[in-house]
């Protein structure tokens, strides 16, 4: 009888393990990658998820206010940075009153290209506009004039300067720049 009975139980015991061995493969093979898929697919629904609540929140008159706000707010701190197109010429006038009121002498100022301005690598909206400026004074007149620049609405950047020893002792110094500002290009259409 005890044969018997061994019997049985190594059949049944047998039985079990190739169903768990065949449950196994069955697992490995169809719900896993199911299992990735359904991950895959709950990161898309969040991200849908997400995107539904942004348009939401954006149709609300609350929300288009405050983005409204926020756009002058940017448009405005974009003027300390960049000049309007129309607005590029009354920036050698604003730099000579500023040579005029530092009391430089010999000052002379000139657009380096009469085109559009210089075109920026990935910049659709702003290009560089370059001015050459030069000038006789004391140190102490460049260091004014140059700090004054530095503080002018648009912001100038000053690119390159030499300043050169003058001989003689009551004559001033021969300085020259090379400025570059941001010019907002002309939308066409």
């Amino acid at each position: 009888m005890k044969s018997i009975y061994r019997k049985y139980f190594a059949t049944i015991a047998l039985t079990w393990i190739g169903c768990f061995v065949l449950c196994f493969f069955v697992y490995i093979l169809v719900l896993a990658p199911q299992g990735k898929d359904r991950e895959q697919v709950e990161r898309r629904l969040a991200e849908k998820r997400q995107m539904y609540d942004s348009a939401q929140k954006a149709a609300q008159e609350e929300t288009k206010l405050k983005l409204k706000e926020q756009i002058e707010h940017l448009r405005d701190g974009l003027k300390d940075f960049a000049t309007d197109f129309e607005d590029s010429a009354d920036l050698t006038f604003d730099i000579s009153q500023i040579a005029n009121e530092k009391k430089v002498s010999s000052f002379s100022i000139r657009t380096k290209d009469k085109r559009r301005g210089a075109s920026l690598p990935n910049c659709n909206y702003i290009s560089e506009s370059h001015i050459d400026i030069s000038f006789t004074g004391s140190f102490n007149q460049f260091a004014t004039f140059l700090n004054a620049l530095e503080r002018h609405r648009p912001v100038v950047f000053v690119d390159k300067f030499i300043i050169t020893r003058s001989d003689r002792d009551g004559s001033g110094h021969k300085a020259s720049m090379e400025l570059a500002v941001f010019v907002r290009r002309r939308q066409e259409g």
